[in-house]
């Protein structure tokens, strides 16, 4: 299964969500992603033009999502339920981190969807929900303050999800034309240490008869920065303008 097959059986599921912004900001999450199933637990506000506005363009997501009278409604025809709490519980499956747990999760995807369960902004979910899944999912974070806006945990679930599905290299899809240039052949960097020695000696900067270890760090210097075509370019013009400044 390819990841985007992977990632296309992930089910988000908001339980009793009080704020419809927030259900618009995981389905913005979601689509940043690469996942679409939304499903919710009795929302309080849906549809909503908030939602519409918090969705930036995810309107899909929002289109296709179920709205469910039960949680067991939302989980249907799913074969695993991720429940994503902070609050460590007596009774319920044991918490795993994140990142350690997505690779776990898309490869259970392969036998049909798998959900991830948040709970209601201030109560989170409730003991039966947490009960209804086979494993606990926590977000780790400042021990003393755990208190992660729904929008944020469900990007932050999604991007691990997709981590995982990529095997920690997502595809990169980008019209920006790339800033580095080819890096500089070793004729150029010796042409701009010779052009830079010429023009410190004329400057007084730089007495040949007494060199010490001025050229030696210098070339130390470039060479870690790895000069590139372009910038080689530029520090000989630069050096170009000087010649043309001493000479007047």
């Amino acid at each position: 299964m390819n990841p985007e097959q992977a990632l296309g059986r992930l089910r988000i599921v908001l339980s009793h969500p009080s704020h419809p912004g927030n259900i618009g900001a995981a389905a913005r999450a979601m689509k940043t992603m690469g996942i679409a199933d939304l499903a919710l637990v009795r929302p309080k506000r849906f549809p909503d033009a908030e939602a519409s506005a918090r969705a930036a363009g995810a309107d899909d997501i929002l289109a296709a999502a179920r709205v469910c009278e039960t949680l067991d409604e939302a989980l249907s025809g799913a074969v695993f339920a991720v429940a994503v709490t902070a609050r460590r519980r007596n009774l319920g499956p044991a918490p795993l981190a994140a990142r350690e747990a997505a690779p776990l999760f898309l490869a259970a995807a392969a036998d049909g969807p798998i959900a991830f369960v948040f709970g209601n902004e201030t109560a989170g979910l409730a003991n039966d929900e947490v009960q209804r899944c086979q494993r606990c999912l926590h977000i780790p974070s400042q021990p003393d303050f755990q208190s992660l806006n729904l929008g944020a945990a469900v990007q932050l679930v999604c991007y691990e999800l997709r981590l995982a599905a990529y095997s920690g290299e997502p595809p990169v899809d980008s019209p920006v034309v790339p800033f580095a240039s080819k890096p500089a052949t070793i004729e150029e960097n010796e042409g701009f240490f010779a052009h830079l020695e010429r023009v410190m000696i004329d400057t007084g900067f730089h007495d040949p008869r007494q060199p010490k270890r001025l050229l030696p760090k210098l070339r130390r210097l470039f060479g870690r920065a790895g000069l590139e075509r372009d910038e080689i370019n530029i520090l000989r013009g630069i050096l170009d303008a000087v010649e043309r400044k001493i000479k007047r």
